[in-house]
C-alpha cells in the first residue's frame, strides 16, 4: 500500500469514526428512558461504535470509543457538582464516563467472526459488560455514602445499575442482531447482508424491524418500572405498574405485522 492509499485509507476511517460519534452521541440524547436515580435507556446508542470497532479492529475501535467517551463526558459534567476532591472528580470522569465508554472499543475483538451478525452481537454484549463493571467500580468507590449506602455499597451498586444496564445491554443486542441480519460491515465495503429480490428483501428487512421494535418496546415498558423512584433500588413490585396490555397488543402487533410480511413474497411466489 503506497502513501496516497493510506493517506486515503485514514482519511475514510476517520470520517467514518466522526459519523458514528456524532450519531452515537444524538442516539445518547434520545432516551427511550430516563430513569429518576441516574441510567437511562437509549435506542441503541452504542451501536455506531460497536460497528466502528467491528470494521477497524480493537485499537481504532479503542480510539474512537475513547472520543465518544469524552463527548459524553462533556455533555454530563454537571454531575461534578455531586462529588467534592480532586480524586472523586477524576475517578467520575474514568469510570462513568472516559473509560465506561472507551471499552466499548472491545468490540472489536470479534471482528475476525465468520458471521457478522455474531460478532456485533458478542461485541454489545462484552462492550456492555465493560461498560458496566466501570460503573460499579464507580458505585462502590465515589459514590459510597454519597447517593449509595455505604454499609451495602457493593450489593446496591451491583443492582442499582443492572437497572438500567441490562435493558440497555438487550436493547443493544437486538438492534445489532437485526442491523448484522441486514448489512455487512467489512473493512473497506458495506452491503446487503442477503441477496434476494428487491420486494421480497424489503419485506424481509420490515418484518425483522418490526419484530426488534416490538421487543424494545416491551423491554422498556417493563424495566422502566423496575427502580424505585425513591430510593434508586431494583423494585420487582414495580412490575404492576408496566402497562400490560400495552405490551400484549404491541408484542401481537409485531408477530401479526412480522408473519404477514414473510408470507406475502411465498403467496406471490407461487401464484406466479
Amino acid at each position: 500500500m503506497n502513501n496516497k492509499t493510506k493517506k486515503q485509507s485514514l482519511t475514510l476511517k476517520l470520517c467514518e469514526s466522526a459519523i458514528m460519534i456524532a450519531l452515537a452521541t444524538i442516539l445518547s440524547l434520545l432516551k427511550l428512558v430516563d430513569l429518576p436515580f441516574g441510567g437511562s435507556i437509549t435506542f441503541a446508542s452504542m451501536l455506531p461504535i460497536v460497528i466502528i470497532a467491528y470494521r477497524y479492529g480493537t485499537a481504532w475501535g479503542l480510539f474512537t470509543a475513547t472520543v465518544h467517551g469524552i463527548m459524553q463526558f462533556i455533555l454530563g459534567a454537571s454531575v461534578l457538582s455531586y462529588v467534592t476532591g480532586w480524586k472523586s472528580v477524576c475517578a467520575v470522569i474514568l469510570f462513568d464516563y472516559v473509560l465506561a465508554f472507551a471499552l466499548i472499543g472491545l468490540a472489536g475483538l470479534f471482528k475476525n467472526m465468520k458471521s457478522g451478525r455474531a460478532s456485533l452481537v458478542l461485541g454489545s454484549l462484552v462492550a456492555c459488560l465493560a461498560r458496566y463493571a466501570c460503573h460499579f467500580i464507580s458505585g462502590v468507590t465515589v459514590w459510597r455514602d454519597l447517593s449509595i449506602p455505604g454499609d451495602a455499597a457493593v450489593v446496591y451498586s451491583f443492582v442499582y445499575n443492572a437497572t438500567y444496564m441490562i435493558p440497555e445491554t438487550a436493547v443493544l443486542c437486538l438492534a445489532a442482531f437485526y442491523i448484522g441480519s441486514v448489512l455487512t460491515f467489512s473493512e473497506g465495503k458495506i452491503g446487503t447482508a442477503k441477496r434476494s429480490a428487491e420486494k421480497a428483501s424489503i419485506l424481509h428487512y420490515f418484518s425483522g424491524a418490526c419484530v426488534v421494535g416490538s421487543l424494545i418496546f416491551d423491554i422498556v415498558a417493563v424495566f422502566s418500572h423496575l427502580q424505585n423512584p425513591e430510593s434508586g433500588e431494583f423494585d420487582i413490585t414495580g412490575i404492576t405498574s408496566v402497562n400490560w396490555p400495552a405490551v400484549v397488543i404491541v408484542t401481537l402487533a409485531g408477530a401479526v405485522i412480522a408473519t404477514l410480511l414473510t408470507l406475502i413474497p411465498k403467496i406471490k411466489g407461487k401464484k406466479s
